[in-house]
């Protein structure tokens, strides 16, 4: 059965997710909370229990819990291994609890055929399960490969943005770990293409690779901290679009550009590879 475009409008059974304090410390460690690059600031991430430290929760976070996302059964049959995320985007209303529960209602907003592959477009709405006070937004681009070639409407563009002609603003160095992955999928995402050499293999990597979701983490931890000042009520909304795959233990350079319209950031590898890009980032209006 080919992609399902009948699936374009419909909208999945409400999903709830409740976390807890651990939940939020594990996903922190997983995204390379903890590290050099910013020490003892990361303990209230990291840490329930430092000194003056009351325990926060990375934005980022939202892509973990409110995930609720389309019945795949809806979309049509592919292989799994064909399955890679295209692009990320998340809008926070309040900073996340270290302990709470959301119920996220997912729309597939769009499928479109890239000709090499189908790309399918879900928005999701999270609130909290007991108040329904509204906690954060999400749009998810998934790429199927080799389920292109439908005659569907080929979508928006997926060109990078232009990035400002002069050295960035803002810009943080950080190493992932060899066992990164196997860290991060401790969160809840255990698709083998980041644990399973065979499997990797199979979807046309030499080995795992890391999470698209686990590198976004990387980069809003840099933006958290270089334009927020580590505050997660200042972090407003973060877009980006996977451009190459990110192995474990490759370090990732986020360049950030400060514009009239918010803020514009690159995530690159220390080949010069680029992971992320068409990145945008704005501070909370609250």
């Amino acid at each position: 059965m080919p992609i399902n475009l009948d699936a374009v409008g419909t909208t999945a059974d409400p999903v709830e997710r409740a976390w807890t304090s651990t939940d939020c410390l594990l996903y922190a460690l997983g995204v390379g909370a903890g590290g050099p690059e910013w020490g003892d600031h990361e303990l209230g991430f990291t840490t329930e229990n430092s000194a003056d430290r009351p325990q926060r929760v990375l934005p980022t976070f939202s892509t973990v819990v409110g995930g609720g996302g389309p019945p795949r059964a809806g979309l049509g049959t592919f292989d799994p291994a064909m399955l890679v995320h295209g692009e990320q985007a998340i809008e926070l209303c309040a900073p996340i609890p270290a302990d709470g529960r959301v119920r996220t209602t997912s729309t597939v907003t769009g499928i479109y055929d890239k000709g090499s592959g189908a790309v399918v477009v879900t928005e999701s709405v999270s609130v909290d399960a007991d108040t329904g006070t509204p906690a954060f937004r999400g749009t998810t681009s998934l790429f199927i490969r080799g389920e292109g070639g439908f005659g569907g409407p080929r979508g928006p563009s997926a060109g990078a943005s232009a990035l400002p002609a002069r050295h960035p603003d803002h810009q943080v160095t950080m190493t992932t770990r060899p066992d990164q992955a196997l860290l991060y999928r401790l969160s809840g995402d255990r698709n083998p293409l980041h644990s399973d050499p065979v499997f990797a293999r199979r979807a046309g990597f030499e080995r795992p690779i890391l999470h698209g979701l686990c590198t976004y983490g990387f980069t809003g931890r840099a933006l958290l901290h270089e334009l927020c000042d580590g505050d997660p009520a200042r972090f407003g909304r973060m877009a980006g679009r996977f451009s190459r795959p990110t192995m474990p233990g490759d370090t990732l350079t986020v360049s950030v550009w400060e514009t009239d319209d918010g803020y514009r950031f690159r995530t690159d590898t220390q080949s010069g590879d680029t992971v992320i890009d068409a990145g945008w980032f704005a501070l909370s209006a609250s």
